[in-house]
Formats: C-alpha cells, structure tokens, sequence
C-alpha cells in the first residue's frame, strides 16, 4: 500500500486563536486532530500539549510493535491535567484527542471528545468514531427512541475530554485497511457544517488529499467560519 496524506487547519473567520492542533507524522503513519475546548481557558494549550506528547511518546516505542493507546491516553491526559493547574487551577484545561495509525495493513483508532474519524469504502463514508456527548451518552443509556430534552448548550456538552482529573476511557478500534479506502480525521469545525453525504462526495471526487481537504475546509468556511476547522486527510492506494 501506499499512503499520501494531507493536512490543513483554519482559524475561521469569528474566532480569535486557533484552538485546533494536528499530527501528520509520515514516518510513523501516525496522524491526530486535537480540538481546545472553548470556554476553559488554555483551550490551545491543551491541544499544542496532547499533541506535543503524543509526538514524543510514540517516536519511544518500536515502529513495529502493537501501541497500548490507553496507556498513551492515560499519560497524555496526566501531562495535560498537570498543565491546566498550572493555567487554571480552578477549572483546567481539555481538548479532543482523535488518533489514527496505519500499521502494516490495519487502522488502528483511539479516541475521546467530539472530533471524529472517517471511513470512505467503494464511495460510503462510515463515520468510526462516537462523539462523547450529553445527548449520546444519553441515548446509549435510555435508547435512541427515547425523548431527550435537552439545549442546544447542554446536548453537545462534553462528557469526556483529555485533561480531566480523572482520566477518561478512549474508544478504541482495530480494522483491516484496503487499497483504495480514504481517511478523513477532522475537528467539529467540519462536522458542525457539512453534512455526511456532502463529505462522501467531497472524498469521492477529490484527486488528491491537498486539494480535497481544501475545498472540505473551504466550504465550512464558505458557511461562516464559526469554528476553527482542522483536517488530516489518508489516500491509501495501490504500490
């Protein structure tokens, strides 16, 4: 197989700092998005912290071995609760933490928060990941027909994130890759505005990775740049 990539993140155009982060790491096939919540302080921070660690703990371990993400997690969630107290000792700081790995002929994700990981297979996109919501852990627990009322505040409130004091339990999944799947990692900047079928057809007719992750992150834009927008886009194609 082989791999070409691209990564890409945009401020907005009402936000004042870029809360997001991003790892493509080509040696590694190792590719992350790191989300700041908003409303804590040290939101980049957070982000610039997760994935700062996540660079230099894998870049320890062997190329060719399995990764215990929990583990990764679990430290990664310390380095950054231990920043926040240094930042706000009251409430701390959190970020998303989306990972991706590419080993041998398999995906490898670990995941908390609300940024998300897609699959395009034979032109149908799989969102992989679930985002670690109110409303979802909701539904998990009472049924999706049960009647939820909620704001629009509190359903898309966290209910996980990297820099808790208590460390949070990634999602975790292992999947054979094929020639020809696409990969898209991507921060809620993304999600929040274009719809599922909309990226489909994005990933089915883009060329190459550069291209298409710029017209992805071209449309939010285009839809009023409410958000920071962060994408890390995986072709996996034929030797």
């Amino acid at each position: 197989m082989r791999i070409r990539t691209a990564a890409l993140t945009d401020i907005g155009k009402v936000r004042e700092e870029n809360e997001d982060r991003f790892l493509c790491d080509e040696k590694l096939h190792l590719y992350a998005v790191a989300d700041g919540i908003g409303g804590l302080a040290g939101g980049a921070q957070a982000a610039e912290e997760a994935v700062t660690q996540l660079t230099a703990l894998t870049h320890r371990l062997s190329a060719a071995a399995d990764w215990d993400f929990q583990s990764l997690f679990l430290t990664i969630n310390q380095r950054v609760a231990s920043l926040g107290q240094i930042i706000d000792d009251t409430f701390g700081i959190g970020t998303t933490l989306t990972v991706a790995r590419l080993h041998g002929d398999r995906l490898q994700l670990a995941h908390v928060g609300d940024s998300s990981c897609y699959l395009l297979r034979d032109e149908r996109l799989e969102k992989l990941t679930l985002d670690h919501t109110v409303e979802n852990e909701l539904k998990a627990k009472h049924g999706h027909g049960a009647a939820l009322f909620l704001t629009p505040r509190t359903r898309n409130a966290l209910t996980r994130c990297i820099g808790q004091p208590k460390a949070p339990l990634a999602d975790q999944s292992d999947r054979p890759l094929r020639t020809g799947d696409r990969l898209l990692l991507c921060s809620d900047g993304i999600t929040r505005f274009i719809e599922d079928r909309e990226l489909a057809h994005l990933l089915v007719t883009a060329a190459e990775p550069a291209a298409g992750l710029k017209k992805i992150i071209d449309l939010a834009s285009h839809r009023g740049g409410h958000d920071n927008a962060t994408g890390v886009l995986i072709f996996v194609d034929a030797v």
